[in-house]
């Protein structure tokens, strides 16, 4: 099993890994598909199932879905080109993608949300089509978005979780408790294990630019959300904080009657300029998602800005242990709000987060399994109920709370010898026996808990 740092972080634009670049990558696939095919389409058609429809406007999916289906990209979004080539497809009813001509598609039709029962393979579903000058199909694909961006089509999903082709990597966890005997064995730290499984897919540069290149979207998410206010949008009316918040922080300083707890204000208020970024349609980063985009670089930019002897050349080491923890998360649960409800979002992400954390701090092998665990079981039932379907409430502070655990977790893992009851294993399995049994109201749907106890209309 093998999943790059860049599979679990991934540059994109908000509000949702799963429900926004998830469709467009998705649609990306699907003219990919077309490409292929012997015959020419003369238009297409998509609808969306589960959670993608109950809570895919606040979320923007049918947005998502229409750039994607018009050739545009997550990892390359220009907001601006973005809304001009909407306002011409909803007044001319085409898209042109490259290679295929002119397509008849009119988003109010061809866009479809289906309140039903969910699709088979997974909460996040949509189906792509492909249809001839009489409006009869003629060729379609079952999509599934995953969790963190990651898109599966029915066939994939079948085959299984281990379905990697790629030459063997050096160090091939599937595991917490094997990568602990790894470490172990070769004396290597994570992060050394994960670099060397990344290096046996790529060039030495390319992974150091490309984490470099993580580190500065991420850091520069904060610094924009940190001086931007006002209203987001999604009809909440929801005020942004974080500039507010920050410019008491820096008024503060100095004056000697600072609380030492106020230290959780600065990484709050870090984690929640990310996510006003994400729920305005920033830019960001997913790690491993965008509802929980704020946990990691919040918790890199509190070690970096407030924690003596931090040094940025140490972020890639951080964010190479923080992508081993989560792609065992992945691979053996889930980081889908809408297959396990917060706990694999903010869940995940904490436990990441804690574990590069401890690991820059100088923790053994040990100590950062432990310290994921300990984030990962605090957050065990965590729901995910967005008010209104926008990833704005509870999410933006969740994802503040969410770096004060993973930093709590890694101390107190860093206070100890490694040794403790319950493994990561344990915590994660644990996870996905909780979302297995968690009821569907709770699952990123909108149809219970503050989503339904909140006014917002």
């Amino acid at each position: 099993m093998f999943l790059s740092v860049f599979d679990m972080f991934k540059i994109g634009v908000g509000p949702s890994s799963s429900h926004t670049i998830g469709p467009m990558v998705a649609a990306a696939r699907f003219l990919d598909h077309l490409r292929a095919q012997p015959f020419g389409v003369a238009g297409v058609r998509a609808s969306l199932h589960g959670s993608l429809a109950f809570t895919g406007v606040g979320h923007a999916t049918d947005r998502a879905v229409i750039l994607g289906l018009a050739g545009m990209r997550a990892d390359d979004y220009d907001a601006a080109r973005a809304e001009t080539e909407l306002a011409r497809i909803n007044a001319e009813h085409t898209i042109t993608p490259h290679g295929l001509g002119t397509l008849r598609f009119h988003p109010s039709e061809d866009v479809q949300f289906d309140y039903g029962p969910a699709l088979p393979g997974h909460a996040n579903g949509l189906i792509l089509r492909g249809v001839d000058s009489q409006g009869d199909v003629i060729t379609q694909v079952t999509y599934y978005s995953i969790g963190g961006g990651f898109v599966l089509t029915e066939a994939e999903l079948a085959a299984g979780k281990d379905t990697d082709t790629g030459p063997p990597v050096p160090f091939p966890f599937k595991s917490a408790d094997q990568m602990m005997e790894m470490a172990a064995t070769s004396g290597k730290s994570i992060a050394d294990m994960k670099r060397a499984n990344e290096l046996s897919r790529m060039p030495h540069a390319d992974l150091d630019r490309g984490l470099s290149r993580i580190w500065e979207v991420m850091n520069a998410c904060i610094d924009r959300g940190l001086v931007t206010d006002g209203i987001l949008p999604g009809g909440l009316q929801v005020r942004r904080r974080a500039k507010g918040i920050y410019d008491a922080l820096l008024a503060e300083r100095g004056m000697n009657l600072t609380a030492p707890h106020t230290i959780n204000d600065w990484m709050s208020t870090y984690a929640m300029a990310v996510n006003e970024e994400n729920a305005a349609g920033g830019q960001v980063v997913t790690a491993p998602t965008n509802g929980a985009a704020g946990v990691v670089p919040a918790t890199i930019r509190y070690w970096l800005d407030h924690v003596p002897g931090a040094t940025a050349s140490r972020v890639p080491e951080f964010l190479l242990t923080a992508a081993a923890v989560g792609g065992l998360i992945k691979f053996n649960a889930s980081i889908s709000g809408a297959e396990c409800g917060c706990q694999a979002e903010v869940g995940s992400a904490a436990a990441m987060a804690a574990a590069g954390f401890a690991a820059v701090l100088g923790g053994t092998p040990e100590q950062v399994e432990n310290a994921a665990e300990i984030a990962l079981e605090h957050h065990l039932g965590m729901t995910c109920d967005p008010v209104k379907g926008l990833v704005q409430v509870p999410c933006i502070e969740r994802n503040g709370l969410g770096a004060i655990k993973a930093v709590s977790a890694a101390s107190l893992a860093l206070r100890g010898d490694g040794k403790h009851l319950v493994s990561l294993d344990v915590a994660v399995e644990t996870m996905r026996q909780t979302g297995a049994d968690m009821s569907e109201k709770y699952k990123e749907t909108a149809l219970g808990g503050l989503a339904v106890n909140v006014p917002n209309c």
